[in-house]
């Protein structure tokens, strides 16, 4: 998927939301339990009753292996069933994964080529070689972590050497190695005003933006520091859907809570004259 084509999809559907597809078992409603594969089901579910509100979906990995092998038979499941039923939905693997040349390109194929991520996380701490890899599957993504939003953000990301902090040299040495077309990065809402000035430094590349909702981070305020002219966001929500209601209902209190958001993006893209 290009640039252009994901930015065709956001105006299309009014909307630039990314659902985080964490599913934890224990948070499940127990009238799932019964079911052979819950957090599938659950996923499923999720899918359908949001993806006319979604342009992405982002499982976190770390939710599926933790449950070993019948957890990463469950997360393929989930990718497949997106893209045989909602080809045009953009896909992240929120792996965060990063090595040396050799283990990378494994990471790589494991979830680029095995199964059929559009884009996943990498961290950049070691360097070029770690991340090529990644950008060697004409058609996919890398999303590099350029700012967080934790606590320990503020050990190494604002290190200032010469008057340029970490994140800021992230962000400028990174676009030597991909395109606008291949490389977004990772942007926490909880620091919406740090946008401003990385749109100085990456004024055309899509940003990653988790944080909105159960974290407290303002949609208002990521789209008033980081939207372009091509919209250029994709805000992912996770809790705030999926986790919304434990009732049989789950899927459609998370239907309308997908929609809260969307009918957001759609006034701020409309004020933007982007649709």
């Amino acid at each position: 998927m290009t640039h252009a084509r994901l930015f065709e999809i956001i105006k299309n559907k009014r909307s630039f939301l990314c659902v985080g597809l964490d599913s934890e078992i224990e948070k499940l409603p127990p009238s799932l339990m019964h079911e052979a594969d819950p957090v599938f089901e659950f996923n499923r579910r999720i899918i359908d009753a949001t993806s006319s509100y979604a342009v992405a979906y982002k499982p976190n990995v770390a939710f599926y292996e933790c449950n070993g092998a019948a957890g990463w038979k469950t997360l393929e499941k989930t990718v497949r069933y997106i893209k045989e039923n909602y080809p045009d939905i953009f896909v992240i693997a929120d792996a965060k994964r990063g090595d040396i040349g050799n283990t990378s390109k494994m990471y790589a194929k494991a979830l680029l080529e095995n199964l059929p991520f559009d884009a996943v996380t990498v961290a950049p701490y070691m360097g070029e070689d770690s991340v090529s890899p990644f950008l060697s599957y004409t058609g996919k993504w890398v999303v590099l972590l350029a700012l967080t939003s934790n606590k320990g953000a503020d050990d190494f990301q604002y290190h200032n050497e010469d008057g340029i902090r970490l994140f800021e040299r992230v962000l400028t040495v990174s676009q030597k190695w991909g395109t606008v077309n291949n490389m977004m990065y990772v942007v926490g809402a909880t620091r919406a005003e740090m946008l401003k000035g990385i749109r100085k430094i990456v004024p055309d590349h899509f940003l990653l933006v988790p944080g909105i909702g159960a974290q407290g981070g303002s949609l208002e305020e990521v789209v008033k520091f980081g939207m372009n002219n091509k919209c250029g966001l994709l805000v992912n929500s996770s809790r705030g859907i999926i986790f919304a209601d434990s009732s049989e209902n789950f899927d459609k209190v998370a239907a309308e809570k997908a929609c809260e958001i969307q009918t957001e993006m759609e006034g701020y893209l409309k004020d933007r004259n982007l649709v």
